[in-house]
């Protein structure tokens, strides 16, 4: 297929036919990679900067580069470029190569059969590293190859063809050369492409610079690859950005204006950013906003802003189906992905999402649409909804979140620490009752020992579905996700997936201090756990957990006067959902909904690997 290139113009096939009829000064500034043209007298130093970026480029100008030197991506290939999964294979988005220092160009031996099938959309000369490339775009692919000059007795040498897939680029510039302060116009320099490349769970932006002198030349291209940019599903152009400036060390203001808010910008997204006033903000927020001129939420900042987006963004779903939550209704799926940038302590959910606590990852994760369902568990009490969430601890989880929740004057690990030690301190057993249902396949528990013993309070009922506990607990652990953080690497609740259909329902039954406290440090290592003969685990689909005195539990029985029961009397106790303090009285039912909420993300398989520590305990 021809070219679409103006005839003549430099990015033409006639390129070095024209070339050869231009002054010696000119032909020098032509054969210079960057572009550079005569300084006219009594101008200073020149920048770069892209057309349609708020951001210049600063510093000296030379033959070399001008402004701030950028990173491209290396020339070289390396010898193979996995592909990678950001999210469900159900959501149809997939991730894209590892480019790393060794792989520009082996994704050209990975898909030129590929390329010799499809049909070029545009092809033309650039200057890339200061070399003139043949370069071709087709509808899924940037090519490129070396032109070698026909030198007489000279034999040609052989360079691999290089290319990358137009779905790891996310956007792309025109680069002028601009005077200090100047803020539009300047000389054309060609186009720079940006990339999103992947180190290991880590995203970071890459470049390649496209030069090229030619206005009408660079335009075409430029609106080619715009308009295939456009097409790629779930990348997001306008997004609701709600920001907690008080998370943590009130570092979520800084993290997104330095830098998640310059990428957005250079991906052309729209953001309306609110600044959250008071607990509860977000969600009287997110009742009213009109959702339908977003094509995502943002929410920027720790666990608890995060169980508060998350549950906003699920009531909200149900409203405007009109559900009604003060019954066992079937909930229906929020209707925007969810982005979460991370500025907390623990940041539970953004680790088991991305495996790593980096807001530029997270950034690329929205900018690139990517997105992975999760399961979501609903809360209720009486059959009246009380809140969406993805993790829940009642006992000695409760407790220590009741505890920090008093000492809010206490710097964030100041508080941590000092909960857990006077938690630990004061250790008692609640008695409780539990009820849940196993997954499909009952023998699927974390744990298969056969020569565990069973307790006799546990038992199947008559319909051998649900299974019953009851007796002393010290904690009880209801999680639809890993629940990864610095302080548990493996995850709390390593053997359930973000959407794999199950809750890990994990019981730590009564023992002594010094046993739990050795239960507790394994959470840090690398060590299973769960290895410990009062620690039950469980996957499953619902649990009902009822707490109180022994004796206010009667279960029906027969009895010479007639059948007895017993009321039990109100029992307030602490329920830490998502970091958040929930304070009931009776029996809570959790829910497990599979792919209720769509997230930003990738979905993490492989947590052995994990090498974060933690020394809090």
């Amino acid at each position: 297929m021809a070219s679409r290139a103006p005839a003549g113009c430099p990015g033409s096939r006639g390129l070095a036919a024209a070339h050869r009829h231009l002054s010696p000064k000119l032909r020098s500034s032509l054969s210079d990679g960057m572009g550079e043209t005569l300084r006219p007298p009594g101008y200073s130093r020149r920048v770069s900067a892209w057309d349609d970026c708020l951001e210049e480029l600063s510093g000296p100008a030379s033959p070399r580069g001008f402004g701030k030197r950028t990173v491209s991506v290396p020339q070289q290939l390396g010898e193979r470029c996995d592909e990678w999964s950001s999210g469900s294979e159900r959501s149809g988005v997939r991730g894209h190569g590892d480019l790393d220092t060794r792989s520009l160009g082996a994704i050209s031996a990975r898909s030129s059969r590929d390329h010799g099938r499809q049909l070029p959309l545009l092809r033309g000369i650039f200057k890339i590293d200061k070399r003139s490339c043949d370069v071709t775009l087709t509808a899924s692919q940037l090519v490129w190859s070396l032109i070698q000059p026909d030198t007489p007795g000279i034999s040609k040498m052989t360079y691999k063809e290089e290319c990358i897939d137009l779905r790891d680029i996310f956007s792309v510039k025109m680069k002028r050369r601009r005077s200090i302060g100047q803020k539009i116009g300047g000389t054309l320099l060609g186009l720079t492409v940006f990339l999103c490349i992947r180190k290991g769970r880590k995203l970071k932006q890459g470049l390649i610079h496209l030069h090229n002198l030619s206005e009408d030349f660079c335009a075409i291209w430029f609106k080619q690859l715009k308009e295939i940019l456009n097409g790629f599903p779930n990348r997001p152009k306008s997004l609701k950005v709600i920001i907690n400036p008080h998370s943590h060390k009130g570092e979520a203001t800084n993290i997104y204006y330095e830098h998640v808010e310059p990428l957005f910008k250079l991906a052309n997204i729209q953001t309306d950013v609110t600044v959250t006033k008071y607990a509860g903000h977000a969600l009287a927020l997110l009742k009213e906003c009109e959702l339908q001129e977003y094509d995502g939420i943002l929410c920027v900042g720790g666990d608890g802003s995060v169980s508060e987006v998350t549950h906003g963004l699920l009531l909200r779903a149900q409203m405007d189906a009109g559900k009604n939550t003060n019954t066992n209704f079937t909930p229906v799926r929020a209707p925007l992905p969810l982005g979460i940038i991370s500025a907390g302590s623990t940041n539970v959910l953004a680790y088991s999402l991305h495996g790593i606590c980096h807001p530029v990852t997270a950034a690329l994760h929205i900018i690139m649409g990517n997105i992975q369902p999760v399961d979501v568990c609903s809360f209720s009490s009486n059959s009246k909804l009380l809140r969406f969430g993805l993790s829940s601890m009642f006992g000695f989880g409760g407790k220590t979140l009741a505890i920090a929740e008093k000492h809010r004057w206490m710097p964030s690990s100041q508080r941590r620490d000092f909960a857990v030690v006077k938690t630990l301190a004061n250790l008692k057993p609640d008695y409780c009752e539990l009820s849940f249902l196993p997954t499909r396949d009952s023998e699927f528990t974390f744990h298969r020992d056969s020569k565990k013993k069973t307790d006799n309070s546990d038992h199947y009922d008559s319909k051998g579905q649900w299974r019953h506990i009851q007796g002393q607990l010290l904690n009880v652990s209801i999680m639809s996700i890993p629940c990864l953080c610095s302080m548990a690497p493996r995850g709390l609740a390593p053997n359930t997936r973000l959407n794999d259909g199950t809750m890990a329902l994990i019981v730590v039954r009564n023992t002594s201090r010094q046993e739990f406290v050795r239960h507790l440090k394994r959470h840090p290592t690398l060590k299973d756990q769960f290895d410990f003969p009062f620690v039950e685990t469980y996957l499953v689909e619902e649990v009902k957990l009822q707490t109180g005195p022994p004796h206010h539990f009667v279960h029906s029985e027969y009895e010479q006067i007639g059948e007895a029961h017993t009321i039990p009397t109100e029992n307030i106790y602490s329920l830490n959902i998502d970091g958040d303090l929930l304070n009931v009285s009776s029996e809570i039912h959790v829910r497990l909904h599979p792919e209720l909420l769509n997230l930003y993300g990738s979905n993490i398989e492989e947590l052995d690997n994990c090498s974060a520590k933690c020394s809090c305990l």
